[in-house]
């Protein structure tokens, strides 16, 4: 066996190790990776040959597999560059083998990386290595007498003391390239060092946002990501000064014992002084910077990790199917504009009301806004969450009290509405529309179909974040992506009223794709069945494999198009109607449903040469033949009147939309100007380590309101019912 098929092996039983899953998965993802499957066919076709693996599992062994090749590159590369210095050992060489991360194989590599001109390269320049070497061999010999050895006129090595503090310098620096000291101190200062923040220039802080961290110190090992980010972010703007307070003592000592084998040595003094030099001018401020990139990047993690299950959830929103909607998009001095849109989505209606100060025309407005309801038989009022949302909703909230028909209205959250609004996706969908005409388009069709919507907007733009622009943009849009992409798989794609924005989200579209879809069902009319697909430009054979089973087709000529069944199973699935005595026709119907519920799902599977986990799939969606996953989540709250934050006191009991959830608790709308917070501490009686597991974006969610602060206009709620 080749030692590339070993390392393959090994990396593969690292891989299931870590993820504790079997070698056996590990190892059919990544084939099944490299034949050019796509992670939502693999999680949703490929059951079998993964054991039921979802998307973050398979993602989750990607990038794993990625920074494992990644970490043996540059092994081989370390190893090569110090071979060709005629310095690598055999110690060496299994230290730089073994090493499981890539600061590891740094540290290793540091003594041999090409340096800028330093002290100690200077020294060596002048020929004081061998001083240096003399020095820590702890010789008994006069020092004065071994430095006369090294003077020169020429190389500006003049005095004894010049000798000796050169010598230093390269003791300095040997210190600081010692892999096993830099892996004691880095744990150490993980263990016992602490993150201290002062104030630099507090009048920057003009809200005072940064108080709490004016005169701050917190252990590094306690310190949570959220607080990590808030410091590195006051640091940046200049008010807050940061570093990281380590045992000096406790390290110096350790030094001093790795280093110093003779106490009495004559040499001993100065070794001591160079350990001295090294921790203060070059490992403290470099394992610093190490160990704040290193939190830094835990605290991108978490802040990215709670963006993306905020944006999954909102994403997964339930959709108001089948109504007639009217967006508001509010606004004071330029008025609210509205937009009608059908059942489909298409705009029926576009309109402007002046109902606020300064223009002020409440009569007329109130007239025209009943007079569109009426007109188009309007069942839903989607009012956008951005300036004058409040007197807005106040205004439509006492029209609908007056209103004969049972009319709701939901506020909407508009964030990223406005840059969609202004894009060139927008200005091509409603080319006649002014942005805030399109805004309006958009807030409706949030309300119908939010994942829908949502796929037009750069997802770092829709409001569900926590320090976003404060970590790796490129992860965060990755991870995002990725987000976007799961959702929208999940729930499957209407190939005949997709957007081009959605369907380049189908795993194996992209761009040109999926343009080409709707340019062809834009001339040719829609698709009847999903074999049409393959004449579609530029999707080829594996592309079609990879979408297909993701794009539905709901009132074709074949009856499983509107499924997520794979064509790939449908001659089995049609001896199973068949065997059963019902054809494609009697999907979803009581008697069907009635007959597949008793099938026998092991003899079935083996009859048919299909696994249980793929049979069972297809059993479900021939019961639910159009299921959306989201229909089975908790409507949205509708509501018909409005609060005030004066309405409010302390006990009371409301019902809310949670809206964000960050680190320290969730942001609750409730219906007043400013969405509640419900603190970590107050979300359950039980312990909670993240906010997520327990309430997500988009839940309709019990709260007390606990106070109201007036003067900030902040409301403090709790889900701990005051009787317990």
């Amino acid at each position: 066996m080749n030692d590339t098929v070993v390392k393959d092996e090994q990396m593969l039983d690292k891989i299931a190790a870590e993820q504790a899953i079997s070698y056996k998965q590990v190892k059919s993802v990544i084939s099944l990776l490299d034949e050019g499957n796509t992670v939502p066919f693999i999680a949703r076709y490929r059951k079998e040959m993964t054991g039921a693996l979802d998307e973050v599992q398979i993602r989750n062994i990607l990038e794993r597999r990625q920074y494992i090749q990644n970490l043996e590159q540059r092994k081989e590369e370390v190893v090569r560059i110090i071979a060709e210095q005629g310095k690598l050992t055999d110690e060496l060489n299994r230290a730089i083998t073994k090493a499981e991360k890539l600061q590891e194989v740094e540290d290793l590599y540091r003594p041999y990386k090409q340096k800028r001109r330093t002290k100690a390269t200077v020294a060596k320049e002048k020929g004081l290595e061998p001083l240096a070497e003399w020095l820590l061999t702890f010789s008994k010999d006069s020092i004065e007498e071994k430095a006369k050895q090294f003077l020169s006129d020429e190389k500006e090595v003049l005095t004894v003391e010049d000798a000796v503090a050169g010598a230093k310098d390269i003791i300095a620096e040997m210190v600081s390239d010692d892999a096993e000291s830099r892996k004691w101190i880095r744990k150490e200062t993980f263990r016992s060092g602490a993150v201290v923040s002062a104030v630099k220039d507090a009048e920057k802080d003009e809200k005072n946002v940064y108080e709490m961290y004016y005169e701050y110190e917190e252990p590094v090992n306690k310190i949570v990501p959220h607080r990590i980010l808030a410091l590195n972010r006051g640091e940046k703007e200049g008010i807050l000064r940061v570093s990281l307070k380590m045992n000096a003592d406790k390290i110096q000592s350790y030094l001093e014992k790795r280093w110093i084998r003779v106490q009495y040595s004559p040499a001993a003094p100065f070794v001591t002084e160079a350990i001295e030099d090294s921790y203060k001018r070059l490992i403290q401020p470099s394992i610093e910077r190490e160990i704040r990139n290193e939190l830094t990047e835990k605290g991108e993690e978490q802040a990215i990790h709670i963006f993306s299950e905020n944006l999954r959830n909102l994403l997964l929103q339930p959709p108001l199917k089948g109504k007639v909607v009217i967006g508001v998009d509010p606004a004071y001095r330029t008025g609210c504009k509205l937009a009608v849109v059908d059942e489909t989505g298409k705009v029926l209606k576009i309109d402007v009301i002046y109902p606020h100060p300064p223009v002020s025309k409440t009569k007329e407005a109130r007239e025209k806004f009943i007079k569109i309801l009426r007109d188009y038989k309007v069942e839903m009022a989607a009012i956008g969450n951005g300036t004058a949302s409040r007197e807005t909703e106040q205004f439509v909230a006492d029209i609908l009290k007056e209103m004969t028909e049972e009319i709701f209205y939901l506020i909407v959250n508009e964030a990223g509405a406005s840059v969609y609004s202004a894009s060139d996706l927008a200005r091509e969908e409603f080319p006649n529309f002014q942005v805030e005409e399109r805004s309006a388009a958009s807030i409706a069709r949030r309300l119908q179909d939010p994942l829908a919507e949502l796929v037009k907007i750069d997802p770092k733009s829709v409001g569900v974040g926590q320090y976003q622009h404060d970590v790796s943009q490129k992860r965060l849009s990755e991870s995002l992506h990725f987000v976007v992409e799961t959702a929208v798989n999940r729930v499957g794609v209407n190939v005949n009223t997709a957007s081009s924005s959605l369907l380049q989200y189908v795993a194996g579209l992209n761009k040109t794709a999926a343009n080409n879809i709707v340019k062809k069902r834009e001339e040719e009319g829609k698709f009847t069945s999903r074999v049409q697909l393959k004449k579609v430009p530029r999707l080829g054979a594996k592309t079609y494999e990879q979408a297909i089973g993701f794009l539905r087709v709901l009132d074709g000529k074949q009856p499983l198009d509107r499924t997520g069944i794979h064509p790939e199973n449908y001659d089995e699935v049609k001896k199973l109607l068949a065997s059963l005595g019902f054809k494609g026709d009697d999907l979803g119907s009581e008697q069907l449903i009635t007959a597949l519920n008793g099938l026998n799902l092991k003899t079935v599977s083996e009859e048919l040469a299909i696994g249980e986990l793929t049979l069972k799939d297809i059993i479900d969606a021939l019961v639910r033949p159009e299921r959306d996953p989201r229909d089975d989540l908790p409507r949205p709250l509708l509501k018909k009147d409005v609060l005030k934050l004066e309405d409010l006191s302390a006990g009371m009991e409301l019902q809310g939309t949670v809206r964000n959830v960050v680190d320290f608790g969730a942001f609750v709308d409730i219906g007043v100007k400013q969405d509640g917070l419900v603190h970590i501490s107050k979300l359950s009686n039980r312990f909670v380590k993240h906010p997520l597991d327990i309430v997500s974006v988009g839940d309709v969610v019990t709260v007390w309101v606990d106070s109201v602060d007036m003067k900030k206009g902040r409301v403090a709620l709790t889900m701990l019912s005051p009787s317990n």
